[in-house]
């Protein structure tokens, strides 16, 4: 294969932040980017949970840091990027994956004003938080950016027992598109992920499961999404093979977006 149509997706001496890196999507992101060429700062509340995680990527031989971040707390977003300084002088890190998110699963009627604070503030106003924070530090520093912002195709359609994760995820639908349009002038893509259902080790005993087996049947392939199949479009979105894309939300669900059922 000519290596020079590999060469955009390297990303050999970047700065990447992913948050909600301390296990699922947001470490295997964290580990994808790493071995791309990045140096990856993980981020998430409890560092002591990201240990595992920056280990296992200076085992590959990558660079990893963790930091300390609630998504949902200006300051502490604030201070997650004061502390980027040792790694880039600016504060500003080349590329942005927003990927904390929460949910709280059950009936509409059944859910509390403690689920809907809890969901939105973190899928919602973290993302928000986050975004525009990186973005302003990127524009101090006269630096170029990628800002990847990992919603759901829960954010394009509805499931039962979820409404605020629906909803939360719907709102960073509109939220990419919106920075998109406005970050394009300072180069800052923003662009989005929506991820059908995916296998991780947190529902793996659902998804196959009498029940999981239900909505697998729901997919037009049959098949869940599993980590790898994310690393394509994530790499595409995150290096500069995707410098023409900005305000893309890319579903990775095995066309179950495209199903009516």
């Amino acid at each position: 294969m000519n290596q020079d149509l590999l060469k955009p997706f390297d990303m050999t001496g970047s700065v990447a932040l992913v948050t909600g890196a301390s296990s699922g999507l947001g470490r295997h992101f964290s580990e994808l980017l790493a071995k791309a060429g990045a140096r990856v700062v993980l981020a998430a509340r409890r560092v002591d949970k990201l240990e595992g995680a920056v280990q296992a990527i200076e085992a590959l031989g990558g660079s990893a840091h963790a930091v300390a971040l609630d998504v949902t707390d200006a300051a502490s977003v604030g201070a997650c990027f004061d502390a980027l300084m040792d790694w880039c002088p600016e504060g500003a890190p080349d590329v942005l994956v927003n990927n904390a998110g929460v949910t709280a699963t059950r009936p509409l009627l059944q859910q509390t004003e403690e689920d809907w604070d809890s969901v939105i503030d973190t899928n919602l106003k973290g993302c928000w938080l986050v975004a525009t924070e990186a973005a302003r530090r990127m524009v101090t520093a006269g630096r170029h950016g990628a800002i990847v912002n990992v919603a759901s195709i829960l954010g394009e359609r509805v499931a039962g027992g979820v409404a605020p994760y629906a909803i939360s995820k719907a709102g960073v639908v509109q939220a990419t598109k919106s920075m998109a349009l406005e970050l394009a002038r300072y180069q800052i893509r923003v662009n989005a992920l929506l991820p059908g259902y995916v296998v991780t080790d947190l529902n793996r005993d659902f998804l196959y499961s009498e029940a999981g087996q239900k909505l697998r049947a729901r997919i037009p392939s049959r098949e869940f999404v599993t980590l790898s199949d994310l690393n394509g479009p994530m790499l595409l979105l995150a290096s500069a093979a995707g410098a023409a894309m900005s305000g893309a939300c890319v579903a990775v669900d095995n066309a179950h977006l495209v199903s009516s059922l």
